[in-house]
């Protein structure tokens, strides 16, 4: 029974080594890509290590240091601040939503879930946020529209639901009220859920672009994925000059795909680490009970 007990271990083992290295490697092939000289990638094809090291890609990427730099004050500042205030909001709008003695409870929570199912669209929404509001060209503009999701509500709406009502109860004959309760009872119980839709929401907005294409001219303003999904553009379309006979417009296209892809990509991973406790428990718990 110990040695088929081994096996078994030994199988699992070599399955979870398989697994990891279905995500690591090609990790691995993108760093090496990003740091191997364009025409050796193009000949010699991807590998683990590169073929003729070259740091041109991330010469290019900073070759406005200051551009950069900005761009990624901006996103930390930004992302930041509206993983904060959309935490805060989400926290305490799935509280009423989950007290069964709440009035408006069901109209309420259908009209959070009404708008998983139905938006406004892109027009209505870049007209209010433009003509109404006057966020645009703002730093509010990252902040603002996208301070609530609904799909995070109802998450740590389930979250809370998990909680014994005798805790509630009790502490209310002791004489907490409802925001004691909420801050000092139910969120605590409730962080690993909180952590994992803070932890999905600071990816979404760090990962955004598309509200500097719409609303931002000034390029103090530019979002770092903008400012790399532009700098990329301008690659590929010296690439094009380049192959239509101006040699002087030779600019790597492919290697800096891979290097902006990291340099992009970088802080997040390094983010994720603090959240990964919180982020398996998190979500089994919002998913359990509805």
């Amino acid at each position: 029974m110990k040695k088929k007990k081994n096996k078994g271990q030994i199988a699992l083992h070599m399955v979870f080594l398989v697994l990891m290295a279905v995500y690591i490697l090609p990790i691995l092939v993108l760093i090496a890509s990003s740091f191997t000289d364009e025409t050796a990638l193009i000949q010699n094809g991807y590998s683990l290590i590169p073929s003729v090291f070259s740091m041109e890609a991330y010469e290019t990427a900073f070759r406005n240091p200051m551009k950069m730099i900005m761009a990624y004050g901006v996103n930390i500042f930004y992302t930041i601040a509206a993983t904060a205030l959309s935490t805060l909001v989400i926290a305490l709008l799935a509280y009423p939503l989950s007290r069964d003695t709440f009035i408006w409870r069901k109209q309420l929570n259908f009209f959070v879930y009404f708008t998983m199912l139905f938006s406004g669209g892109l027009v209505p929404s870049y007209l209010l946020i433009r003509n109404i509001l006057h966020m645009d060209d703002t730093i509010w503009v990252y902040i603002v529209p996208c301070l609530v999701s609904a799909y995070n509500v109802l998450i740590v709406r389930t979250s809370y639901r998990a909680i014994p009502n005798e805790l509630i109860e009790a502490a209310k004959i002791d004489g907490a009220h409802e925001l004691y309760i909420c801050f000092r009872i139910i969120i605590p119980l409730s962080k690993a859920s909180i952590a994992s839709v803070s932890f999905l929401y600071l990816v979404d907005r760090w990962n955004d672009w598309m509200t500097s294409m719409l609303y931002i001219r000034n390029p103090d303003l530019y979002s770092l994925q903008y400012l790399l999904q532009k700098l990329l553009r301008e690659a590929e379309a010296l690439k094009n000059y380049a192959s239509a006979g101006d040699a002087s417009a030779v600019m790597p296209a492919e290697t800096l795909r891979f290097a902006m892809a990291l340099v992009a990509a970088g802080p997040v991973l390094m983010v994720f680490p603090f959240f990964q406790k919180y982020f398996t428990k998190g979500m089994t718990l919002g998913g359990v009970k509805g």
